[in-house]
C-alpha cells in the first residue's frame, strides 16, 4: 500500500511539472491529412456513382481518353485546433508540365474552421486554365492562418 501512495505521488508531481504548450505548438495542431486529385468530365462529375470502386474505374476511364476530361478538382482534408483563428486560407500549388516559368500555379481559397473534427474543402482547376497547363506532376497543399503556415502536405515530387 506505500508503494502505491509513493507511485501516486510521483505521478502527480510529474503531470503537474509538465509545461504547457507555446504558441508555435498550438498551431501545430492544425493538419492536412488528405489531399485526393481527381479528373472532372464534361458534366463536372468525378464519379458515376457514389461507389469508390465506381469512382476508381471512372478515373482510370478519364486518364485514358483525354478528350472527356473537362479539369480537375482537388479534394483537401484537414483539421485546425481552436489555438488558430476561425479565418484561414487554404492554398493549392501546382507544378505542371506546360509551365513556361518555374512558378507553381497558385489555387486558393477561405475557409473557415469547424469546432471540432475536420473539414472538406474543395479546390477546382477547370476550362481554359486547366487546357493551357498540361498534367499536374506535383501539389503542395498549405494551410495558412493569417497569411503563416500553420499545416503543409506536399506530393511524393514535390
Amino acid at each position: 500500500m506505500r508503494r502505491f501512495s509513493i507511485l501516486l505521488i510521483a505521478a502527480a508531481a510529474l503531470t503537474l511539472s509538465a509545461p504547457t504548450p507555446s504558441a508555435a505548438e498550438a498551431t501545430a495542431n492544425a493538419k492536412i491529412i488528405k489531399v485526393l486529385p481527381t479528373f472532372l468530365d464534361m458534366k463536372g462529375r468525378h464519379a458515376l456513382s457514389p461507389s469508390l470502386y465506381e469512382r476508381d474505374a471512372y478515373q482510370a476511364l478519364l486518364r485514358k481518353d483525354k478528350k472527356l476530361i473537362s479539369g480537375m478538382r482537388f479534394d483537401v482534408q484537414w483539421k485546425a485546433s481552436s489555438a488558430v483563428s476561425e479565418k484561414l486560407v487554404l492554398r493549392l500549388e501546382l507544378r505542371v508540365s506546360n509551365a513556361h516559368e518555374a512558378k507553381p500555379i497558385i489555387l486558393e481559397q477561405e475557409v473557415s474552421r469547424k469546432k471540432r473534427g475536420s473539414r472538406w474543402s474543395r479546390l477546382i482547376m477547370d476550362g481554359e486554365k486547366f487546357h493551357e497547363t498540361g498534367a499536374v506532376l506535383a501539389w503542395r497543399a498549405t494551410l495558412l492562418d493569417a497569411g503563416t503556415p500553420a499545416a503543409q502536405r506536399t506530393s511524393f515530387l514535390w
